[in-house]
């Protein structure tokens, strides 16, 4: 007997709507799944597609993520159960070793704060922070990227830097009203410009794809070195200088590269710095007075003061006035002085004649 005349005839038909389901379903989720990755981070545009795939991924993935983190807080209390005695161990000696240091800096900051005292320099002012949870993650051979659960409503905007406890992690390139999009600095698009803390030497921070972005444009003989401290230059006003990266190696194929800071730990908790660009830390009615404001804004002088003034005034007056004639009777007199030197050799000549 066969297929078409059996009991299973009847089930062609929805199985044929269900496969046709099934496609256009499929369909639907690549286009969203375009419309997600998209590198349009370069464009500085976010459109509303994307932002609403980014509104409805979030609360989504932050659902599926939650059991992973749950696992993820269990084996850690587990193994640092069975692990407190060594740790604690460690820390005891890590701890005794570190007090020195902790002495050193604490004098060192005073004298610094000394020094700033003396000089009057202005140090920066702080960056106002929100704190943020990353509830997704988009990782790939060409976007490295994160959703975390503050947008616009918390004062994000584009180009916010994005730092956790260890140091810098990426930097905003999509707000919503409570989602943001945050572009890792090990993305292919991302460029940071970064100094060497040894040697104040410049360099920028490129990403393509792995976990060690790397150092390209360094300049200087001896201007890094293995283990060097990597931190943000402030260059160009995008990101605050100082922000810490991670440590120079060298790479497999001889490239300079980073190993940073955030792979200590998970990027779970994260926190946007509010920064725009360096204006922002400036007043601009500061900065556009005219260069004369203090002398046009005096008070007039008093009565007392206005008096003081004319004393001194005439008193210099009379002063340069006896000063003057001083020097014309100075000037007179070795005129005389010289007319009676000439008139003097004249007088013996004019008595031999006589004679």
């Amino acid at each position: 007997m066969a297929f078409r005349d059996g009991p299973f005839d009847n089930l062609k038909a929805p199985l044929a709507w269900a496969s046709a389901g099934v496609v256009i379903i499929a369909m639907i989720a690549a286009v969203a799944l375009l419309l997600v990755n998209g590198r349009d981070t370069d464009s500085g545009e976010y459109g509303a597609a994307r932002a609403g795939a980014d509104a409805v991924a979030a609360p989504v993935g932050g659902v599926f993520a939650a059991p992973v983190r749950w696992v993820g807080h269990a084996s850690d209390y587990v193994r640092g159960y069975f692990f407190a005695v060594s740790e604690n161990r460690r820390l005891r000696a890590q701890l005794a070793e570190l007090e020195p240091w902790r002495d050193q800096a604490i004098a060192l900051k005073n004298v610094n704060a000394r020094y700033e005292a003396m000089l009057g320099l202005r140090v920066e002012p702080p960056v106002e922070m929100v704190t943020a949870r990353s509830v997704s993650e988009s990782r790939g051979p060409f976007v490295n990227a994160r959703l975390i659960d503050v947008g616009r409503g918390s004062g994000v905007r584009i180009g916010n830097p994005v730092i956790n406890e260890h140091g810098l992690v990426g930097r905003v390139v999509g707000a919503t009203g409570g989602v943001s999009r945050v572009l890792l600095i090990t993305d292919v698009s991302s460029r940071v410009p970064i100094l060497v803390d040894r040697t104040d030497a410049r360099a920028m921070l490129s990403g393509d794809g792995s976990g060690n972005p790397r150092l390209e444009y360094v300049r200087g003989e001896d201007a890094l070195r293995e283990g060097d401290r990597i931190l943000t230059s402030g260059d160009g006003g995008g990101i605050p200088r100082g922000l810490p990266v991670g440590v120079a190696a060298r790479g497999i194929d001889g490239t300079w590269r980073v190993k940073l800071f955030t792979d200590r730990g998970p990027i779970d908790y994260v926190r946007v710095l509010l920064f725009q660009d360096f204006a922002q830390l400036a007043d601009p009615d500061a900065l556009n007075a005219p260069p004369l404001a203090a002398f046009q804004t005096a008070p007039p002088p008093d009565a007392a003061t206005a008096a003081r003034i004319a004393d001194d005034e005439a008193r210099r007056r009379a002063r340069d006035e006896e000063e003057v004639r001083r020097v014309a009777e100075a000037e007179a007199q070795r005129r005389r002085d010289a007319a009676g030197a000439q008139v003097a050799p004249e007088t013996p000549a004019s008595t031999e004649v006589a004679e």
